[in-house]
């Protein structure tokens, strides 16, 4: 995840989430699972909420927080990117016309921003035919083990 972009303590926070039964830690557990200080959980937590890859809730009849991978967390990561998408395209063509789309940089960042306009579509359209094609599949659930 780090050669990917990710912040490293992110990435092993993230990990460590992946890899728990329920998908699920206290900032305590995480610090002690991944031998780092609260602080680093602290800031990796952060990045990770930010970016909808985590929640946040509170422990019945507790203070402690827990954090929480999203239930379909890819699906969730990419679909929130939507919004991310849209925003740049808007201020890119802004920029676009700004500059004039016919000088270089105009162009360049035009292009830059029917190239977002595109993504953006085929997102959409692969979400769908994801949807489509986790239904057949044989997947266990992953709020809980089924095990062997």
């Amino acid at each position: 995840m780090t050669e990917a972009g990710m912040q490293r303590m992110a990435s092993r926070v993230f990990a460590a989430l992946l890899a728990d039964d329920d998908a699920s830690m206290t900032s305590a557990e995480l610090a002690l699972a991944l031998q780092i200080s609260p602080a680093a959980v602290s800031g990796a937590v952060n990045y990770l909420t930010q970016v909808s890859m985590v929640g946040r809730e509170r422990e019945p009849g507790s203070r402690r927080d827990r954090y929480r991978l999203h239930n379909e967390i890819w699906y969730t990561t990419f679909a929130s990117r939507d919004q991310v998408l849209t925003r740049w395209e808007r201020t890119l063509r802004e920029g676009a016309r700004t500059l004039g789309e016919h000088t270089p940089a105009g162009a360049r960042i035009a292009e830059t921003a029917a190239f977002f306009e595109f993504l953006q579509s085929e997102l959409e359209g692969l979400m769908a035919r994801w949807n489509d094609h986790r239904k057949t599949l044989d997947l266990p659930a992953a709020d809980g083990y089924a095990g062997p």
